[in-house]
């Protein structure tokens, strides 16, 4: 199975494809990396070429399941995360055209399932999926760490609540 780790931005949306295959121990990296939008183009003009970029590496990795990073909201940062949510949206149009199925976590779940710690910084994540997927250095920009842990994230929860789940997707 291949599971689509997607970290929604304005500037920078990271992905990271993952595949784990019957017999496998752990999942093998595919590709990783982000897809950059122009901060000087207006948010339509973003959110449109989000999509086109999206759509084409969804088409490429050909995903069974797409892994999302849900937003966190804080009361000082309200508008930065309806602006996030309209990232999301889009990414989520993008994995439901598609019929694909949708997991989401929040930042905390993920950072907690790969660093052991869920307030871990962004340097930590990145030596641990590098760690964990035996790189020779880390992932950068840390989007695309990001993205290929919620790809792990996602795949190591769906083996363990299904452990007949690497060869079929429901």
């Amino acid at each position: 199975m291949r599971y689509l780790g997607i970290d929604p931005g304005l500037h920078l949306t990271g992905y990271g494809c993952i595949e784990w295959l019957p017999g496998m121990d752990e999942p093998a990296l595919v590709e990783g990396g982000v897809l950059r939008l122009n901060r000087k183009e207006s948010l339509a003009s973003r959110l449109a070429a989000l999509e086109h970029d999206l759509e084409a590496v969804i088409k490429e990795l050909n995903p069974d399941l797409m892994i999302v990073e849900q937003i966190f909201s804080h009361v000082h940062r309200a508008r930065t995360a309806i602006l996030m949510g309209h990232a999301r949206g889009v990414i989520l149009l993008c994995g439901g055209r598609r019929g694909l199925p949708i997991q989401e976590y929040t930042a905390t779940e993920v950072k907690k399932a790969i660093t052991g710690r869920g307030h871990a910084r962004k340097s930590q994540v990145q030596a641990s999926v590098a760690a964990q997927m035996g790189l020779s250095h880390v992932p950068d920009p840390p989007d695309v760490a990001d993205a290929i842990a919620l790809a792990l994230c996602g795949a190591r929860r769906r083996a363990h609540e299904a452990p007949d789940s690497l060869s079929t997707i429901s």
